[in-house]
């Protein structure tokens, strides 16, 4: 009976362990089991990446000058259905010279799946992203930032990059003020900053990037994409 009752112990044990061990990989913003990961990057350069999260919507019509407004650079993760529909938005994107990642078709989030439902939703996007008229690297981000095996795998196979972030503001908060201050008070050169303005109608997302694109310009930070941040690497 002891031994049954030990037995069982050490079974439970190992289950909790495991799926901790399943959680904390899930969640992992600076590691993965495949393929490249980048979360920040290590550089003395007072630059940062700025990245957008999901749409585009009409927002983006918004969002663009502020941007041009600072001499800044931003990476656009979007989502295929999106971007489907709004073709010109993204073509707008594109056109003045952001970097647009994909955030899969339809943002679901990507454990659990069959292969062949990542590599669908990665590559629909890919096209898509492709019509918009944009050149350059196009990197992936997960939905809520979640992946396990699957998802890390295809990645890795096909010499897709996975970005991070290392400060989320939105997460938070939801005051403008304390997003701004957050952001102050933890960047760093090389930080990769999140940011949800796709859906948001109060334009409080707006003041946010223009409170960050303001006072961290007046700390002497540059605002660039993802793919220049990291060739800054050790620089």
């Amino acid at each position: 009976m002891k031994k049954r009752i030990a037995l069982y112990g050490i079974i439970s044990l190992t289950l909790l362990l495991f799926l901790f061990g399943t959680y904390k990989l899930m969640n992992a913003r600076t590691y993965q089991l495949f393929g490249g990961l980048t979360s920040h990057v290590e550089t003395n350069q007072k630059a940062v990446a700025l990245t957008f999260d999901d749409g585009p919507t009409k927002n983006v019509e918004k969002i663009l000058p502020l941007l041009d407004k600072y001499h800044a650079k931003a990476t656009f993760f979007v989502t295929g259905k999106e971007l489907k529909k709004n073709p010109k938005l993204g073509k707008k994107i594109a056109e003045s010279g952001h970097q647009i990642g994909n955030h899969t078709y339809s943002h679901q989030r990507m454990i659990f799946k069959k292969p062949s439902f990542i590599k669908q939703e990665i590559e629909m996007t890919n096209q898509l992203i492709r019509k918009t008229g944009y050149k350059g690297e196009i990197d992936f981000r997960p939905p809520y930032g979640k992946k396990l095996i699957g998802l890390p795998y295809y990645l890795k196979k096909h010499h897709i990059e996975t970005i991070t972030w290392s400060l989320e503001p939105d997460t938070y908060y939801s005051s403008v003020l304390d997003k701004v201050n957050y952001v102050n008070k933890h960047v760093k050169p090389g930080a990769i900053i999140l940011l949800h303005p796709m859906y948001d109608n109060t334009g409080n997302e707006l003041k946010t990037i223009e409170g960050i694109l303001d006072s961290l310009s007046k700390k002497g930070y540059q605002f660039v994409t993802v793919n220049k941040l990291q060739k800054l690497h050790h620089q």
